[in-house]
């Protein structure tokens, strides 16, 4: 995909042709042109650190199998067709309209261009291009766009939605080559460096500071603009620092239930952070910024952390309890954050963490068909009900229903990155003109080579089997590595080149295949997955087998609500989910044997294959009701603490992968021997 590179003095001449008038009560445009602005900012050979990895342009990574058939879906639910009837973003004020001009319409474009390019789809694209256009006729030659103030020194206008949208646009520039994209963050970038010693960060962009870096970083390596690496750092400086706050007691304890909201421990936030020091490390070059992820990620998993890969946060960090809640904002928002992280560090554990979450906690948020989704779910979620007395720490009593816009609409605008953007970035380039295979689903990806047009394939129903088949196709014969992340738990992992002898890889490792390539060659990859128990809260018991956590099947009954509501005529509509089979179980596990009690059984991938009907593998256990344990506060009461005695008969019970499971148990009482 062709891009725009624009060296120095043409870059001069654009921007001085886009600030020839600057608007009434704005600053002067003459001054993006004063010689300080450009001289006394940095050094002219600095460049950033290099990246371990980097991302493949949009369209250059295509979804095949299970993972094609779900961007569909989301094409066809709320994504392809949110801006035909919701009005925050239909007519907002990105779009030149008078409803919401803050960050709802560039969340929603964002994942819309990783989506429109990740299917080639024509309809999708059409809408790109033409609210791209719109951002773009609305830019001031002040540098600023149109939601912005006329007056920039007002303290009235966070900027975070302004370091979101320059990060929309330079994606938008990555797929098209669009030159008046990247003009267009270019003038932007320069009014914000003036802004912001006037107007310091505040409030939501003192906390997502590093949003700013991605599109700073891509400019930079495109212009070479010293000013730039400055900005960067000026970000940082104003910014809430995560390092000391992760180091620190305060993030140990559980927000209180109804209690304070902070910024600092806000899920959203704290999601998005897991970027911040690996962002940061490219202008810093300082070791602990690359090794902020893996840290906050240990603090965040000891006092908060789900079995399904995500932390608590209802809305701000909640305590390690299952029925405490994760918002969707979150888990979109850790997902992207550990596809840049692994890019910078090659870090596989932060890969491992990447597919558990986008496995599990991403497709549990929604409902199968993508026209509803949920604001918070639960690792125990055994109904979805308006609930007056819920014990969220401070979201509503919708937070976990199945609608539109449960609770609050941003994630309502935010949802549609995570899993066109997983696809993206499931294959990236590496040193010595090779790939790398970071994490996996059925995907192709095209590249050159020295020069030598190279496609490689990946066909498998991973992460529901443990085989995967690649080929890589040249025309014609190139030597460049192939890199392939081996997960930390697949012990036993096994590669067969060329149908030669199958030889073994080393799991918590990227696998190095360098060598001539010619014509097709056929790669088989076998990841074992063996059974896992996991004691979590309360001396409970979750289930893991790879990349999978597994879950109690509850019977669903979908009942639609709020039909009287705006916006909420089918199919996006609102809906509470009832159990219709019971969910108070035990778990009986065989300490010494944990196959003994729990057996798997592979079944064909569904036509929706994050839906219980699709699931495409089943587990069978077995486990006694418990009566003691029943609703309370309209939830799953808290888990009993240790082992649980019952007289209840001894059943069998199906587990299904979490991702499936709209209703839920996943954190089980033990029962007693």
């Amino acid at each position: 995909m062709k891009t725009t590179a624009i060296p120095r003095r043409s870059f001069l001449t654009h921007l001085a042709a886009g600030t020839t008038a600057a608007a009434a009560g704005s600053i002067p445009a003459q001054a993006y042109m004063r010689p300080w602005h450009w001289s006394r900012v940095g050094h002219r050979d600095e460049k950033l650190a290099e990246p371990a990895f980097r991302p493949l342009p949009p369209g250059a990574v295509t979804a095949e199998g299970w993972l094609r058939r779900q961007l569909q879906q989301q094409a066809d639910g709320l994504t392809g067709h949110l801006d035909e009837f919701w009005p925050d973003v239909s007519e907002s004020q990105w779009f030149g309209g008078k409803a919401e001009g803050w960050e709802r319409a560039p969340y929603w474009l964002d994942g819309l261009i990783a989506l429109a390019w990740a299917l080639n789809d024509d309809r999708l694209k059409e809408k790109a291009h033409r609210r791209v256009g719109q951002i773009l006729a609305g830019q001031r030659s002040d540098g600023w766009y149109a939601p912005f103030p006329a007056d920039a020194n007002a303290r009235t206008y966070d900027l975070w939605a302004i370091l979101l949208v320059n990060k929309v646009l330079v994606q938008y520039h990555a797929a098209t080559g669009e030159d008046k994209a990247l003009q267009a963050v270019l003038r932007n970038l320069s009014a914000m460096a003036i802004a912001i010693d006037r107007t310091p960060l505040f409030d939501w962009g003192r906390f997502r500071w590093f949003e700013g870096l991605i599109a700073i970083h891509d400019v930079h390596e495109r212009t070479g603009e010293p000013w730039l690496l400055n900005l960067a750092r000026r970000l940082q400086k104003q910014g809430f620092d995560y390092a000391a706050f992760h180091a620190g007691a305060e993030v140990t304890s559980p927000t209180p239930r109804r209690g304070l909201w902070t910024w600092e421990k806000h899920v959203v936030n704290t999601a998005m952070a897991l970027k911040a020091g690996a962002l940061a490390w490219r202008h810093s070059r300082q070791a602990e910024d690359l090794e902020l992820a893996g840290r906050m990620l240990a603090r965040l998993d000891r006092y908060h952390g789900q079995a399904n890969g995500m932390f608590s946060g209802d809305e701000c960090l909640s305590g390690r309890n299952p029925v405490q809640g994760t918002e969707l904002c979150a888990v979109v928002e850790a997902m992207h954050s550990l596809e840049l992280a692994v890019a910078v560090g090659g870090d596989v554990a932060l890969a491992d963490r990447l597919e558990r979450i986008a496995f599990n906690a991403l497709p549990a948020s929604f409902a199968p068909d993508m026209w509803s989704h949920q604001y918070d779910q639960q690792a125990n979620q055994v109904q979805c009900t308006v609930n007056p007395g819920h014990m969220w720490s401070t979201n509503g009593p919708d937070s976990n229903l199945f609608g539109l816009e449960p609770n609050y609409g941003c994630c309502t605008a935010n949802l549609h990155q995570g899993w066109p953007k997983f696809a993206a970035h499931l294959w990236m380039r590496c040193p010595d003109e090779g790939i790398a295979v970071v994490a996996y689903a059925p995907s192709s990806a095209r590249f050159e080579s020295r020069g030598v047009p190279v496609q490689a394939t990946l066909r498998t129903d991973y992460p529901f089997r443990e085989d995967l088949h690649l080929t890589v196709s040249t025309e014609r014969s190139v030597r460049f590595p192939l890199l392939l992340r081996v997960p930390s738990w697949a012990a036993g992992a096994t590669i067969r080149v060329a149908g030669g002898e199958a030889k073994p890889m080393r799991p918590g490792t990227f696998h190095r295949l360098s060598r001539t390539w010619e014509g097709t060659t056929e790669i088989e990859l076998r990841f074992p997955m063996a059974l896992v128990t996991t004691e979590r809260y309360h001396g409970a018991v979750s289930v893991e087998r790879g990349p999978l956590v597994y879950a109690l099947a509850v019977g669903e009954n979908w009942t639609r609500i709020h039909a009287d509501q705006p916006h909420r005529e089918l199919p996006h509509g609102d809906f509470e989910v009832r159990p219709t089979t019971p969910w108070n179980y035990g778990l009986w596990v065989d300490e010494t044997d944990p196959l003994a009690s729990i057996t798997f059984e592979e079944r064909p991938v569904g036509e929706r294959p994050f839906s219980p009907d699709g699931a495409g593998v089943v587990a069978k256990a077995r486990g006694r009701r418990l009566p003691q344990w029943k609703l309370e506060h309209g939830w799953a009461a808290e888990t009993p603490v240790g082992p649980q005695s019952s007289r209840e008969a001894v059943e069998e019970i199906t587990l299904i992968p979490y991702g499936c499971a709209k209703l839920r148990v996943t954190e089980f009482p033990r029962l007693q021997s």
